[in-house]
């Protein structure tokens, strides 16, 4: 019984791995604190260019 048991829980186990890779990711891709500072500050100075010049 337990190495039916055994077998069965590995089964399950791949078949959930394989599911969860067919399955849509949906959160983003995580982004760290200074990457995000840094795209702030590009975006600000992009969208303050044109409007100085």
């Amino acid at each position: 019984m337990n190495r039916r048991k055994k077998i069965k829980q590995l089964l399950k186990a791949h078949a959930k791995k394989a599911s969860a890779k067919l399955a849509p990711v949906n959160k983003d891709k995580y982004i760290s604190k200074a990457d995000r500072l840094k795209l702030a500050a590009q975006a600000s100075q992009d969208s303050g260019s044109p409007a100085e010049s």
